[in-house]
């Protein structure tokens, strides 16, 4: 699309050129209300409009204004109301057109014209300017501040697009980061792959020559980094072999190829990023781990822990994308039943006892455990953690690295942090029996203790701990609560499709045959916003009170089976069941389920 075809679009009255125009808006019906007097403008058309209950409205409409996000952008984002009724209601309302911004070519944006942060503080993008006029796509036409601040900063009359929500903060999303990411890296295409290819020089090479400045190495290395970070990849795997080198990303949780540069550059690849993680690149023999603080723009920035390990055909490098916001998102949003997400708050209410966190490498423990850490960081608590790494740093909270070739243990800084006045202590996981029991004594003097331990499930927890050596006493009136999790894929919510599964295999997954009838179940299809048909994960849980009953068959020496037919009887779901509830509500599918539970 051009734009003057755009300026055409919207100097258009109502005749249906726009995408979806206003005569779009007959399946909107507008249902009056008698109780919208504390709602003004668009809150108040959705309430009248059906979308929305006028309740929930008003809830919606100051956690927006709380959390300094347009309403829009909120009711969208948190699956209250689809991103195009929204826009018909709009449209309807104030008489503007819908503009499709999938037809418009984001190359012609005049991104100079606005700095990046205004667009991302009023969810406003400029599209094209003709004249003395600047044309800026909004999904919230009432946002008059948004438009005036915009003109007072360029110097143009501002008019408004209505634009879809989700289709905005996704351009935006884009935009700016292209625009942040300009500063980081110099533009990558193909001719600067056959100069990689080129420059390739010999296989064995002096480890001077190997850290020099490489160019087109390093705008390779920087571009997977980049790609990586674009992609909501947790970890990129660099890996040598005899006859070939492929660079892996793990996008939510599953490993894919993403480039397979030419193998006698694995020398050169992995110097570049051992230099960038200052580790010691003459030593190839053993393992080694370290850190990269990657600055994308004056307010962004990326952490990186990187290990290195020496392998058959060269050295094998994961570097692990550590995100900071992913600790900070609140226990809302990963995935907790109702009734788990309140044990798990009631657990950290007590000002003593033990919470634990199980699962798999990779499981989102950390995660877990860090937001349970901020729901406590306030300035009357004091907080000490013991990390092998420290992950994400956290403001408030008294973190230490363990560093075990200097005598640093888990369990030296626990006797050190019981000297320090603690409050809260967040142990990084029970390995041996020192650190459990002195994690064990803090529990029982007055202090709340996190920490991981790696168990299949919140059952064999408790006969772990046993088995370590820990007294059965202790584990049964220190323990309180235990919490088994896996990380599950999201199913892509624009493509997921329906799909026809037989009764008797319903059945045998676990469903009741109450349930059948009313049951939908989803299957991944793939769409140009996701991956696979999936997009993002969820967690699915087991948390597990520890009450009398399980410490009674805990201190009578009863095994893991016992237990979990305690937990079953006193009603509390396995992770199995935990998944089940998950592929009811359309979250996840059938098949992703059986590959994170194991069933």
């Amino acid at each position: 699309m051009q734009p003057n075809d755009l300026i055409s679009i919207v100097l258009l009255q109502f005749s249906g050129s726009a995408i979806y125009l206003c005569n779009n808006t007959q399946n909107v019906t507008i249902m009056a209300s008698q109780n919208t007097i504390a709602l003004t403008g668009l809150a108040r058309q959705v309430v009248q409009a059906g979308l929305l209950e006028e309740d929930a409205a008003l809830d919606a409409y100051q956690t927006a204004k709380t959390q300094k996000v347009p309403l829009v952008s909120y009711l969208v984002q948190n699956d209250l109301v689809d991103s195009k009724a929204i826009a018909l209601v709009a449209s309807a309302e104030f008489g503007t057109p819908i503009f499709d911004l999938n037809a418009f070519d984001a190359e012609s944006i005049p991104m100079d014209l606005i700095e990046a942060q205004l667009i991302k503080k009023h969810h406003a993008l400029p599209l094209y300017k003709r004249g003395n006029r600047l044309f800026t796509a909004v999904s919230d036409p009432t946002n008059a501040s948004a438009l005036e601040e915009l003109r007072f900063n360029t110097g143009i009359n501002t008019d408004a697009i209505l634009v879809e929500d989700d289709k905005l903060t996704l351009l935006i999303k884009s935009i700016v980061e292209a625009k942040d990411n300009a500063n980081f890296a110099s533009d990558f295409d193909d001719a600067d792959l056959e100069n990689l290819e080129l420059s390739s020089g010999e296989e064995e090479q002096d480890e001077e020559d190997a850290s020099g400045d490489d160019a087109p190495v390093v705008r390779f290395v920087n571009k997977l980094l980049l790609d990586a970070i674009n992609k909501g990849a947790s970890d990129l795997h660099f890996e040598p072999y005899e006859k070939s080198y492929r660079v892996r990303f793990r996008i939510d949780g599953v490993l894919e190829e993403v480039a397979s540069p030419p193998v006698n550059l694995a020398n050169r690849i992995s110097a570049r990023l051992k230099v960038m993680s200052k580790l010691n690149i003459a030593e190839k023999r053993l393992p080694q781990d370290g850190r990269v603080k990657m600055k994308l723009s004056k307010t962004k920035s990326i952490d990186f822990r990187v290990s290195s390990l020496p392998t058959l055909f060269g050295e094998k490098i994961v570097m692990r994308i550590l995100d900071s916001s992913s600790a900070k998102m609140g226990i809302e949003v990963l995935g907790y039943e109702p009734e788990q997400k309140e044990l798990y708050l009631e657990a950290l209410g007590n000002p003593q006892g033990m919470i634990l966190v199980t699962g798999p490498t990779g499981s989102g423990k950390t995660v877990s455990l860090y937001t349970g850490v901020n729901i406590l960081n306030d300035p009357e608590t004091n907080i000490s953690t013991a990390e092998d790494p420290v992950e994400i740093n956290l403001s408030g909270v008294n973190q230490v690295q363990i560093n075990t070739m200097a005598g640093l243990t888990f369990s030296t800084a626990l006797r050190a942090f019981l000297r320090q006045d603690p409050d809260v202590i967040l142990v990084g996981e029970i390995r041996d029996l020192e650190t459990a029991e002195i994690a064990m004594k803090a529990a029982q003097t007055g202090h709340l203790v996190l920490s991981t331990l790696h168990t299949n499930s919140a059952p064999e927890t408790l006969t772990r701990l046993v088995n370590m050596g820990v007294a059965p006493f202790n584990i049964a009136t220190t323990v309180r609560l235990i919490i088994a999790q896996r990380l599950a894929r999201r199913l892509c919510k624009h493509c997921k499709r329906e799909v026809e599964i037989p009764e008797k295999t319903l059945l045998d997954e676990g469903f009741s045959k109450e349930e059948l009838d009313q049951l939908t179940i989803y299957e991944p299809v793939g769409c140009d916003k996701c991956s696979k048909g999936y997009k993002g994960r969820v967690g699915i849980y087991q948390v597990l009170p520890v009450s009398k009953n399980i410490g009674r068959i805990v201190m009578e020496g009863g095994n893991a089976l016992d237990i979990s037919d305690q937990a079953a009887k006193e009603g509390v779901k396995d992770l199995r069941q935990s998944g089940l509830e998950k592929v009811r509500q359309g979250i996840t599918s059938l098949a992703e389920l059986h590959r994170v539970t194991q069933d």
